[in-house]
């Protein structure tokens, strides 16, 4: 008779989200925000967001009630952005703050709404894969002892109240950012299967996203145009935000977050460069199968590799593979040094990332910076 294993102990928290997804779900902005009495909402978008007729729809939508449009969000959510956005705010005297774009304008909606005490809602609304809309977590880019650095915050309240996913927004995206923030909710389901704070709800639903994404990525980095795997993708998507929502990030995405703040380079092209390293390092560390090694089989299972039967650890190296497959097919970059790290910088981004809480809630432990050198090194 077969017995059951232990189960493992585990917290999970789920945050007040309503999520509307489908094709022309961005129509039901005015009669959502509406119904959760909004009444003078301050909207964060890039300076070409209107000229790619983003902004139309939503100030056709709220009318009066859109107080405010701050159009200077920039990657990787600079304060001095984060400072214009709270003043205008302010002086709006908003009630409610929409991040419409990628990462950096949700970023910049929730760091508005933590920086004004948490209490006013965020609205999120995605144009890409990268999934901030879904956590309670991010990162700002300022100064400290003389270096750009990217600080991340997790703060519950902040975690948007309101995610709209239209996948009409996506059809515009260009191959370049539909591959990068492709493979980031690739990072995501990864990082979320093998968290040091994984549960059974998390992990079903980064497989459920890593199979999902697996099926449309290619499709639409071939085909943009292609509504059903548009929507196919932004779903997935969302299953990778939601999963890393409500657990621990590890080495990977402290990794990026280093690079990504002191050097400027786009948070996808890291992601791409660094992703099938980490996989690597955690399969090859002292965790052995015994750590990652089960978990990157079931990605590889989810990415369509066929695992009955096989060593974990092999079926977990393959994850890996398809995952840098991707990225060669997608023709994003594969080295540090083609987005313009120098090797002289590698010590210090190695430092900083090893000064991360974010690095050492690896599952494989990270004892020494050295090792964090060698694998950027190996990434160069």
């Amino acid at each position: 008779m077969a017995t059951m294993a232990n189960m493992a102990t585990f917290d999970y928290t789920s945050f007040p989200q309503q999520v509307v997804f489908g094709e022309g779900s961005l129509d039901r902005l005015g009669e959502v925000t509406e119904r959760l009495g909004w009444r003078r909402m301050l909207l964060c978008v890039t300076s070409h967001a209107r000229a790619r007729g983003q902004l139309a729809p939503v100030e056709a939508a709220l009318g009066e009630r859109l107080a405010a449009t701050f159009e200077g969000v920039a990657p990787h959510v600079p304060a001095s952005a984060v400072a214009e956005a709270v003043e205008m705010a302010t002086r709006a005297d908003a009630d409610a703050i929409i991040g419409l774009g990628g990462g950096s304008a949700i970023g910049v909606a929730k760091a508005t709404a933590n920086a004004l005490g948490g209490a006013i809602p965020v609205v999120a609304i995605p144009t890409t894969y990268a999934g901030s809309e879904m956590t309670p977590v991010f990162g700002v880019t300022r100064l400290v002892d003389g270096e750009q650095r990217k600080v991340t915050v997790r703060d519950p309240n902040i975690a948007p109240r309101l995610i709209l996913y239209d996948p009409l927004l996506t059809l515009d995206l260009p191959p370049r950012e539909t591959a990068g923030t492709g493979i980031n909710a690739v990072a995501h389901c990864v990082e979320a299967l093998y968290s040091i704070t994984r549960n059974p709800v998390c992990s079903a639903v980064a497989l459920a996203g890593l199979r999902a994404i697996a099926a449309a990525l290619p499709v639409v980095y071939a085909d943009g145009a292609d509504r059903e795997a548009r929507g196919a993708m932004l779903q997935g998507a969302y299953l990778a935000g939601t999963a890393l929502a409500n657990v621990a990030m590890g080495l990977h995405h402290g990794v990026c977050h280093v690079i990504g703040g002191a050097t400027g380079a786009a948070h996808g092209d890291v992601n791409a460069i660094m992703l099938a390293h980490v996989m690597r390092f955690n399969l090859g560390g002292p965790a052995g199968e015994d750590g990652v090694a089960p978990e990157l089989a079931q990605a590889a299972e989810a990415m369509g590799v066929a695992v009955v039967g096989r060593d974990p650890r092999a079926a977990g190296g393959d994850a890996a593979q398809v995952v840098a497959g991707w990225v060669a097919q997608m023709g994003l970059p594969t080295r540090l040094r083609e987005i313009g790290v120098r090797e002289e910088q590698l010590p210090t981004l190695a430092r900083d990332a090893f000064a991360s809480r974010t690095v050492h809630n690896n599952p494989v432990p990270i004892t020494d910076v050295a090792q964090i050198e060698a694998l950027l090194r190996a990434a160069w």
